[in-house]
């Protein structure tokens, strides 16, 4: 959970954090994403290892004045490895290899093809989503930005999001479970803004096994914005969490992610948009 801290001192400079597109522009970010699961159930552990590298794009074809603009969302290409306990790795890239293995066909289908067409405001929220691919595992169409807070605001200032996440159950039916993500403006340095970002589950008392199922939400990290750009440079986000008798009581998940995602510099520069190098990430 981030920390308050000291409050902002009056008279503190401010400033205002906006995402900015322009028409004809595509932004393209390089995306890591890694995680290790270990199940033990009834005193059997296995191990499951996924690596995934891809590249995610935005095609800007609409702006407005105020700031909303409308972007088609890709994956461009995609480097994936899934290991599990007793079974030999499987392997599957989008850029080599001619057909995807058993499992990686349903990703494979997606790459290269508009997965949505998104609106979304200058402060990160989504004014319509047509989603043109259902993605495995989808069933929330969460944010695809960090909101952003409308007014001007100085370093130490916190604001929260909440939503509502659909966990379906195993005896059928689904359960809404209340949660809320909390920013925290940390730093502004050579214009770029670190931003500190949690998840917090709020719905008390959960059972093991919805706790099990959104395990993946309660990650943490932050993210860099480019303030002249009004882009995302980076973001580093991380989860090691454990859940005890999700499946009986001699059951434990245990989960340890790691998602990385860096904007690509190469694409060409949209007059009026200067592009920054993302700055080194601190070392864990």
């Amino acid at each position: 959970t981030p920390t308050a801290g000291a409050a902002p001192k009056a008279g503190a400079k401010k400033y205002t954090l906006r995402y900015r597109f322009h028409p004809g522009e595509t932004l393209r970010w390089e995306v890591e994403h890694r995680s290790k699961v270990d199940t033990t159930v009834s005193d059997t552990t296995k191990t499951a290892e996924t690596l995934s590298k891809s590249v995610k794009a935005w095609r800007v074809t609409d702006a407005q004045p105020d700031g909303t603009a409308t972007f088609q969302h890709r994956v461009e290409s995609v480097d994936m490895r899934h290991k599990l306990t007793g079974r030999r790795e499987i392997r599957y890239n989008s850029r080599t290899d001619k057909e995807a293995p058993g499992g990686f066909q349903t990703v494979a289908k997606s790459i290269g093809v508009p997965l949505a067409v998104v609106t979304m405001d200058a402060c990160g929220k989504i004014v319509k989503r047509e989603r043109k691919v259902v993605q495995p595992g989808q069933q929330n169409d969460g944010p695809m930005a960090i909101p952003l807070p409308e007014e001007a605001i100085p370093v130490g200032h916190i604001w929260s999001e909440a939503y509502d996440i659909d966990v379906a159950l195993d005896e059928g039916g689904v359960k809404k479970v209340k949660t809320r993500q909390t920013f925290k403006l940390l730093s502004v340095k050579t214009g770029v803004a670190t931003i500190e970002v949690a998840t917090n589950v709020l719905t008390p008392n959960l059972a093991p096994a919805v706790e099990a199922k959104l395990i993946q939400q309660e990650s943490a990290g932050t993210v860099k914005l480019d303030l002249d750009a009004g882009c995302i440079l980076g973001q580093q986000m991380d989860l090691d969490k454990r859940v005890i008798g999700f499946r009986g009581d001699a059951s434990s998940l245990h989960y340890l992610t790691r998602f990385t995602e860096k904007l690509l510099p190469e694409q060409p520069t949209v007059a009026g948009r200067p592009r920054k190098a993302e700055p080194e990430t601190e070392k864990q």
